[in-house]
């Protein structure tokens, strides 16, 4: 009895020292790489012990991921074993492994935008010792201190004549956008087939995906301009936000609001109900997330996804807009604003 005892924990033994092998090369600090906005770039990874494993053998698997503060709103960019690959979200049709030779799993992601700014995630997984890498992404050209956003009040499109869309844009905690904020939007993936004021009382509108009812399909994409406009006449409006110097945040309720109860609520709560520029820099500029319809200012429900998934804006990051329901309605929640003290 005693000698079996002694072979099963020797053979217990030797089973652990084999797992043991299974180790994991600890990631070095966040390399970085700095983009041009529109760009293409290329993330570096390649397999460290080259001597031991190949990155082509077969069943080993390369995951890039774009990492959240918190690792739950993790983003996957792109998967590939063997012959197998797929992209994910927005990444999709735009990012490929470079695969230079049996050790190289640097990922390219071609048109980069301002959305694309952050840390990814390398790893080669081959089940006994894995790679992983991790590597910020820092965008360059854009005005990454604001954020420009087209707007329209409860009226309706095309309702806004010049000094309207001043006051509208003022009115939502922003200003009337510059062409040259206009065109480092549109850079940065901005489509919109709805002319709007600027600053200099020009009306335009870009265009990222040429179409029939956007100026035709036979120009390339670009801004769309109606050149100097007479003041009285009425468009949409572009504005432009800056970075939040307060706090926009989701408030949570036992049950839905009308628009004077959402009001009310964030006064009780020591803030005031946010307005539409909040929830563009907070999206934009902050990586403000949530998949809930809220109330703002101005009477509009909308909501912020900078994660697509089904469900919540499954295509692109982007602020939903619902409409300008009935501010009677018992139907969302809201958010609010506080200013910094």
């Amino acid at each position: 009895m005693t000698s079996l005892l002694c072979i099963t924990i020797i053979s217990l033994t030797l089973a652990g020292s084999v797992y043991s092998q299974v180790t994991s090369t600890p990631a070095p600090l966040p390399a970085k790489v700095i983009a041009d906005l529109g760009a293409n770039v290329t993330l570096p990874c390649r397999l460290l012990n080259k001597d031991r494993h190949s990155f082509g053998s077969v069943g080993v698997r390369v995951k890039w991921t774009k990492v959240a503060e918190n690792e739950a709103l993790n983003e996957d960019v792109l998967l590939s074993m063997g012959f197998h690959k797929k992209t994910y979200g927005s990444f999709t049709g735009r990012t490929f492994l470079e695969e230079h030779n049996s050790e190289d799993a640097s990922l390219l992601i071609t048109n980069i935008s301002m959305d694309d700014m952050g840390t990814y995630r390398c790893e080669i997984i081959n089940g006994m010792e894995d790679t992983l890498q991790e590597i910020f992404l820092e965008v360059q050209g854009g005005f990454t201190d604001g954020v420009v956003f087209p707007y329209f009040p409860y009226e309706g499109r095309y309702s806004l004549k010049f000094h309207d869309a001043v006051q509208a844009c003022m009115d939502q905690n922003a200003a009337v956008a510059t062409y040259d904020q206009l065109f480092q939007a549109w850079k940065g993936g901005l489509d919109w087939c709805n002319a709007g004021w600027l600053d200099d009382g020009t009306v335009q509108y870009p265009i990222n995906k040429p179409r029939g009812p956007c100026g035709g399909t036979n120009s390339g994409p670009g801004l769309r301009s109606y050149g100097v406009r007479d003041r009285m006449e009425h468009f949409d409006v572009f504005c432009y936000a800056t970075a939040l110097k307060g706090h926009f945040y989701w408030l949570v309720q036992p049950e839905r609001l009308t628009f004077d109860e959402a009001v009310q609520a964030c006064l009780d709560d020591g803030a005031e109900i946010a307005k539409v520029g909040h929830i563009y820099s907070a999206w934009k500029l902050e990586g403000y997330d949530r998949c809930d319809a809220g109330w703002l200012a101005d009477g509009s429900v909308r909501y912020p996804i900078s994660r697509p998934r089904k469900n919540c804006s499954p295509t692109e990051a982007a602020v939903r807009f619902v409409g300008f329901p009935d501010k009677k309605q018992k139907l969302y929640g809201v958010y609010c604003y506080r200013d910094d003290q």
